[in-house]
């Protein structure tokens, strides 16, 4: 199952597609959240599939005429981990990790699919990273094994944590680096769990600018995989639905080039996942 968030004359709904068609969801599941819908048992997706099957033309969207919202749920806990891809260890020389490397986001730092990451007015520094989303869709807390870890996840979606660069590395301060309004980008879709390996593994994962790779990667080099993460973070804080895990980005991010390449305004910044599409970002200065 592919479930976008999108608004439209300043109504915000869901939307389910079905191959390279965009369906509404307004009519057709009116109570379903996206939780829910993630979530759904055998009996409710056949139900879901009947409705579709019955649905009419006015329940068909046209993508381009659309807003993409990052499709998460409301007061969502988005909990990042860095380093965690050998090759961009390597290339900040980083340590061998024996630990998970956390920091936080916001929700209301992101933007979606198709709207613009924007230069902060205090710096010059905006930088792209590529990463897996994991979606969350029950409760966690505890200890756990590998298998209970991800039976708790539902779905996975396309994230750019793109870092302010200078606030960032001033006095090690992460969190303030990666929360700045409009300068994370998340969506267009979430992708059911089941719809994608276990664990998301052995997905490739590519960066581009203006078309122009940057970023090369895979799923199967995560320093600590998705359960690896589900249960570092689930043996501390309690996790819920619909909380968000950023798993982390691979070598060839702009800070590390020489020059430096940050994202400049009139650029669009391209994160694409295997078995998940494209999230694409125009970037513009405030």
């Amino acid at each position: 199952m592919k479930l976008s968030k999108i608004s439209s004359n300043s109504t915000i709904e869901l939307a389910l597609w079905r191959g390279r068609d965009l369906l509404s969801l307004r009519n057709i599941a009116p109570r379903l959240t996206l939780m829910d819908l993630l979530g759904a048992s055998a009996s409710l997706r056949n139900d879901l599939e009947q409705r579709l099957n019955r649905a009419h033309a006015q329940d068909l969207l046209d993508p381009t005429q659309l807003n993409f919202l990052p499709p998460l749920p409301e007061n969502c806990k988005i909990l990042c981990a860095g380093l965690n891809y050998q090759s961009h260890a390597t290339e900040v020389s980083a340590p061998p990790a024996e630990y998970p490397n956390f920091f936080m986001r916001y929700e209301d730092t992101l933007v979606g699919h198709g709207q613009a990451l924007r230069i902060p007015s205090s710096s010059r520094e905006l930088d792209y990273e590529g990463e897996l989303a994991v979606v969350i869709g029950k409760p966690c807390f505890g200890s756990m094994n590998d298998a209970q870890a991800l039976d708790c996840v539902s779905g996975y979606t396309i994230f750019n944590d793109a870092s302010v660069r200078d606030f960032q590395f001033r006095a090690s301060q992460w969190t303030l680096g990666k929360n700045f309004p409009a300068t994370g980008g998340c969506g267009p879709v979430v992708v059911s769990a089941d719809e994608l390996p276990m664990g998301a593994k052995g997905l490739a994962l590519q960066t581009l600018i203006d078309g122009t790779v940057m970023q090369i990667g895979n799923t199967a080099d995560l320093i600590f995989d998705v359960a690896s993460l589900i249960r570092a973070l689930a043996a501390v804080t309690p996790l819920r639905s619909g909380d968000l895990i950023i798993t982390g980005t691979p070598a060839g991010v702009g800070f590390t080039r020489n020059p430096p390449r940050f994202l400049q305004a009139g650029e669009h910044c391209e994160v694409r996942i295997e078995g998940i599409g494209s999230l694409i970002n125009p970037v513009t200065a405030n």
